[in-house]
């Protein structure tokens, strides 16, 4: 380009954040990897990811399953992400556990945060005024859509 940046194609920063992954960087209280339930891996569009609650709040030793899709212009857009396993957290919608994309990582996201700036961010918000002391639903629930078979699912959800 002009100003001497350059853009990294969406396939070669998925496979980047897949080493990572892969290679366990971080401190281990947020991971994320490929789901490799889908048929198509080579677009790398399904992930999922793993949070372990924050001390003094009451997520504290739950450990919750999510599912993220990075659609085709991924990084420039935002990923989707929703929660498998029951949470109340407010950026999070009760019936579904789709994350509302008016969260502050979502709302100004940028093409250089990743799938772990994105799982680290909802840890804080777990640690949020908020959101720390929300009574939580039974440890180990998962929100339904994610136990219907796949003909009964919503068509125009990315999961």
């Amino acid at each position: 380009m002009a100003d001497g940046s350059y853009v990294v194609p969406r396939n070669f920063r998925l496979l980047e954040e897949l080493e990572k992954c892969e290679k366990g960087t971080g401190d281990g209280l947020c991971s994320y990897g490929l789901d490799d339930s889908v048929e198509d891996l080579v677009e790398m569009e399904y992930w999922l990811g793993t949070i372990f609650g924050p001390e003094h709040t009451t997520h504290y030793n739950r450990i919750y399953s999510l599912r993220i899709y990075c659609g085709p212009n991924y990084p420039n857009v935002a990923p989707k992400v929703k929660f498998v396993s029951k949470v109340a957290m407010g950026c999070v919608e009760p019936q579904t556990g789709v994350v509302s994309d008016d969260i502050n990582v979502l709302r100004s996201w940028k093409p250089n945060y990743t799938l772990m700036t994105l799982l680290k961010e909802l840890r804080a918000e777990m640690a949020a005024g908020n959101n720390r002391k929300v009574e939580q639903p039974l440890e180990g629930s998962v929100f339904l859509a994610d136990i219907l078979p796949a003909d009964q699912r919503n068509e125009n959800a990315p999961w």
